[in-house]
């Protein structure tokens, strides 16, 4: 039977190579959300395994949407939640939207997703959150990413809750908090940096992670980094 893999987040960066690495495998089902419908439908074109749908984690009744989403699905085996806002100013800079809208679509919009989607998730499932080193403790921190980065920590908290909450469910629940990966995101947060590693190799481990972490591994956050923290 066929895996039925979610990604959020799904229309550039890692998201999109994330679809490339499980529309391969002959065994998936890919469910690829994102604001940018358009774009995924014209890159995941040759994938017959790959469904498309618009989804906006910054838009009303995230919830009630998600649950229309996956009404079309069977089951969920593996979800990851790589969607992410940046904002990138001054602390004292920061208006009371800039950081709404932040942690809208990096913790709130998770909340919800993860809402719809645990009714259809079972013994096996595995639930991955995408977070960032700039959230893990103890790294280094950069000026300007407080309501990036802080909205990444949330990620961490409510990874180890729901693994918590949902121990005697056989479902995992897991976070890796990412170093820098050569993406549109680093960009705009570090201009002109090149990172050690690119989206498509990051995506690579992610699925692998993904596809088989779960039966060692709950409940945990884990670094992925080139670099000490």
């Amino acid at each position: 039977m066929s895996k039925q893999v979610v990604i959020i987040g799904a229309s550039r960066g890692i998201g999109e190579e994330l679809v490339h690495q499980f529309a391969k495998q002959e065994d998936c089902q890919v469910l690829a959300l994102s604001r940018n419908s358009k774009q995924m439908s014209e890159v995941f074109s040759e994938y017959p395994s790959v469904t498309c749908v618009t989804f906006d984690l910054d838009g009303d009744k995230v919830r009630e949407t998600a649950e229309r989403i996956f009404a079309g699905v069977d089951k969920i085996d593996i979800i990851i939640n790589n969607a992410g806002k940046l904002v990138n100013k001054p602390f004292l800079s920061l208006t009371a939207e800039d950081i709404r809208s932040c942690y809208q679509v990096n913790v709130m919009g998770v909340f919800s997703v993860m809402q719809a989607a645990l009714p259809k998730m079972s013994a096996g499932a595995h639930s991955v959150m995408i977070s960032s080193m700039g959230g893990f403790q103890g790294s280094v921190k950069f000026a300007g990413l407080s309501a990036y980065s802080t909205s990444k920590a949330a990620l961490a908290s409510l990874t180890e809750l729901l693994a918590e909450e949902y121990k005697e469910s056989g479902i995992a629940f897991n976070c890796l908090a990412l170093g820098a990966a050569q993406t549109e995101m680093l960009e705009e947060a570090f201009p002109g940096y090149q990172a050690p590693v690119s989206a498509s190799q990051m995506a690579t481990f992610i699925a692998d992670f993904s596809s088989s972490a779960h039966q060692w591994i709950k409940g945990k956050i884990i670094p992925v980094s080139l670099s000490t923290p």
